[in-house]
């Protein structure tokens, strides 16, 4: 499975970088988890400079990708060459987007009358695309999922785990990452956010 992070520059390292931590905590040899980006390398908002571990050509053709955010997105959103790039296909993929990634999500026409969760900066973005955002943090509808605030990127992160390799596989990467003496708590609150928009097999 590939599973890929969209990464632009000004990302918030929070968004990108949380939810590789717990994705990457899936123990499956063909299981990859990628910065992905338009440029050999991208500089977060707050000065930390990575390395992209694939293209945006590849994350296009990976399994399952989370939409990132930064100080940069409506910039991103208004590169109409760059937005061409994304040729996404929600049929075939899992689409997650994190905070200010929803208004890519939505100009990217994925959406659709999927009502998202978004960050309060980049709610009223939102709006103006002509969607409804909610007022928590995780929705997930079919292969989309949204999650608002930076600290939300555990539950798309989670949410695509289960999707791919199950609850368990989901429940020991998330044990993995929580505080010490609060295991139970936390991953208990996380899948109560998650279950309502799992498929019924799930």
């Amino acid at each position: 499975m590939n599973i890929a992070i969209l990464t632009f520059d000004g990302f918030n390292e929070l968004d990108s970088l949380i939810a590789m931590g717990i994705l990457s905590r899936v123990q499956r040899a063909d299981w990859r988890v990628s910065l992905a980006s338009p440029t050999p390398w991208v500089t977060s908002m707050n000065g930390v400079t990575l390395k992209a571990q694939c293209s945006l050509a590849e994350a296009c053709d990976a399994d399952a990708l989370i939409i990132g955010s930064g100080v940069k997105t409506r910039e991103i959103a208004n590169d109409h060459a760059l937005m061409a790039s994304l040729k996404l296909n929600p049929t075939k993929q899992l689409i997650g987007a994190q905070c200010s990634g929803t208004l890519l999500a939505a100009k990217l026409g994925l959406l659709d009358t999927l009502p998202p969760c978004t960050d309060l900066s980049t709610k009223p973005w939102v709006q103006e695309a002509g969607v409804r955002v909610l007022n928590q943090p995780f929705f997930a509808q079919g292969n989309i999922a949204t999650a608002g605030g930076c600290l939300a990127s555990h539950y798309l992160a989670a949410w695509i785990i289960i999707r791919l390799e199950g609850q368990q596989a989901a429940v020991d990467a998330l044990r993995y990452v929580a505080p010490v003496g609060e295991r139970d708590d936390y991953v208990s609150r996380a899948l109560r956010h998650i279950r309502p928009y799992l498929p019924a097999q799930l």
